[in-house]
């Protein structure tokens, strides 16, 4: 039973090391973790950014619930990215999208990307290891 719940422990905290917090998919252009802060996580000259334009990965968007948003790709194609028009998470007409701004990219709530006030949206990364 020890053992058992040795393991269990071991896996919980492998698999939530598995991500890599990336900053926040924000407007707000003073907060350090925003996106849109050109000296902060929106540096073009950091290698996670979003702002790199030879960024390999693309992040992983999600809401202070924990509620995943889709990836933060300008792959229109890709059907988990917020470029696609017709995805989930791109089109302008789903409630998980950002760019719907009466669902998840109402400019009104907190953690929506579109809220300059707000915090945005995590973004996560994969884990390097």
């Amino acid at each position: 039973m020890k053992i058992a719940l040795s393991i269990a422990l071991l896996v919980v905290m492998t698999s939530s090391a598995a991500a890599q917090y990336l900053g926040n998919y924000s407007a707000d252009p003073y907060a350090p973790n925003s996106t849109g802060n050109a000296f902060g996580a929106g540096s073009p000259d950091n290698p996670n950014s979003i702002n790199n334009p030879y960024a390999m990965d693309a992040p992983k968007l999600y809401d202070s619930q924990g509620n995943y948003r889709g990836r933060l790709s300008s792959n229109r194609y890709d059907p988990d990215s917020i470029s696609n028009p017709y995805g989930r998470y791109g089109s302008r007409f789903s409630p998980d999208s950002v760019n719907n701004p009466f669902g998840a990219g109402n400019p009104y709530v907190p953690d929506s990307p579109t809220n300059p006030y707000g915090q945005g949206l995590s973004m996560q990364g994969a884990d390097d290891g």
